[in-house]
């Protein structure tokens, strides 16, 4: 099925496949922003295909990842970590905003999900203050979420997102998440994942996703090893009963064959791509799957003529060697440089999304696999006549198994490695 941008059935699918938040904050927009769910359930549909969760730190990643899923005609995932807001412009509160306007402006047609991704819990004083912290979010245009209290232990992990749940739509995406990213170090094991999943499903809480520690790091990979592809389907295949896909966190810079078999081996359909896109617009040399080249004393190399001015990247690198920033911690100069990135010139503002939308473009068709898959989703809102296409999964877990006692000590039995302190980003 395609559905022609504009046409009836397109704005058929505004009218009744967005969801009532986005409606009342966006009441004229012909932007086609979707729950997570969608998204997720359309990847399982067409099968071995992932979609992009394209980390907006700026304007230019937004835009080039947009106009990239308008390209290859892919459903998108926009999102922006609680951690981020903390270095770039962009934020939870505004990043729904920034696409809404980004897809009106461009004409772009695709559905695209706005994800929260790592609403970190980091211990138990962080819940009540997300209680009303969360709604607030879907109040500025979220349509799905990552609970991430996978900092905390296994038994606190589940009941906070036990707890929390309530505080997030019926119809939202919704991820859930064990073990931090952190390299080789902590990974997550079957027993943890099932223990978090079947909890919640006894108390009739079905995520859309879940996240591993599966062997990335976040920023830039710098082992080799990489994603487990074997681990992440040995999980998989353990939670197949429960309808749970894979969120695949840290994914830049992973070597493309390995993405290739994490969307064709396993039930993942999120991949969160984050530094390489933020390297691509500046302009950085980077491989085929997003790993920045590093020159002979271990600095990144800018192509001459690409990204920002070379005038700008001698500034932001003076900038970052002030405050000892090397690596990942590039990250950090999202926020001080945002005007100065805002103020170039029109013809390098476009340079630096063209480089997004052209390296965007290649991973959803040639290695996420997530092409075409806009029209099923307006497929799958015009044959549910709804923003919500529902759960995947139903109880199956007894409830009297699952009381908080009973939790404490299950998790009590679990042999569980966490590893070293997590930074929480992609």
């Amino acid at each position: 099925m395609t559905v022609a941008p504009y046409s009836q059935d397109f704005n058929e699918a505004i009218r009744i496949g967005r969801p009532p938040n986005v409606q009342q904050i966006f009441p004229h927009s012909k932007a086609l922003l979707v729950s997570g769910k969608y998204v997720d359930q359309v990847m399982l549909k067409k099968g071995a295909a992932i979609a992009m969760a394209a980390n907006g730190r700026n304007q230019f990643v937004m835009r080039g990842a947009l106009l990239a899923a308008q390209r290859a005609n892919a459903a998108l995932i926009v999102e922006i970590a609680r951690s981020e807001s903390t270095y770039c412009a962009v934020n939870l509160w505004n990043i729904a905003r920034w696409v809404d306007s980004i897809c009106n402006e461009l004409a772009i047609t695709i559905p695209v999900a706005i994800h929260a991704d790592h609403y970190g819990i980091k211990n138990p004083e962080d819940i009540e203050p997300a209680k009303i912290e969360i709604p607030t979010l879907f109040d500025a245009g979220i349509t799905s979420i990552a609970i991430d209290a996978s900092h905390m232990p296994d038994d606190q992990n589940l009941l906070a997102n036990m707890e929390l749940r309530h505080y997030v739509p019926d119809w939202a995406g919704y991820e859930t998440e064990i073990g931090e990213i952190k390299g080789t170090q902590g990974l997550s094991t079957t027993e943890e994942a099932l223990f978090l999943v079947q909890g919640l499903n006894a108390h009739g809480i079905f995520p859309d996703w879940i996240a591993l520690n599966n062997g990335t790091t976040h920023g830039i990979e710098a082992t080799g090893a990489g994603i487990q592809v074997d681990l992440t389907k040995e999980i998989h295949d353990a939670l197949a009963p429960y309808y749970v896909s894979g969120a695949q966190h840290g994914t830049s810079g992973n070597n493309s064959d390995r993405l290739r078999r994490i969307a064709s081996n396993t039930r993942t359909t999120k991949a969160n791509v984050a530094t390489a896109l933020q390297m691509v617009s500046w302009g950085v040399k980077v491989n085929d799957y997003g790993n920045a080249i590093l020159d002979e004393s271990g600095a990144f190399e800018k192509v001459t003529g690409e990204g920002v001015t070379e005038e700008t990247w001698a500034a932001m690198k003076a900038h970052a060697a002030d405050n000892g920033w090397t690596g990942g911690n590039y990250k950090k100069l999202n926020l001080p440089f945002e005007n100065t990135l805002l103020g170039q010139s029109r013809d390098v503002r476009e340079r630096m999304v063209k480089r997004v939308e052209d390296f965007a473009y290649n991973m959803m068709v040639n290695v996420l696999g997530c092409g075409d898959t806009a029209p099923l989703v307006l497929e799958a809102i015009l044959t549910n006549r709804s923003h919500d296409p529902g759960a995947k999964a139903e109880t199956i877990e007894p409830a009297d198994e699952w009381t908080e006692a009973k939790i404490r000590e299950k998790a009590s039995l679990i042999c569980s490695d966490k590893g070293p302190e997590g930074d929480f980003d992609d």
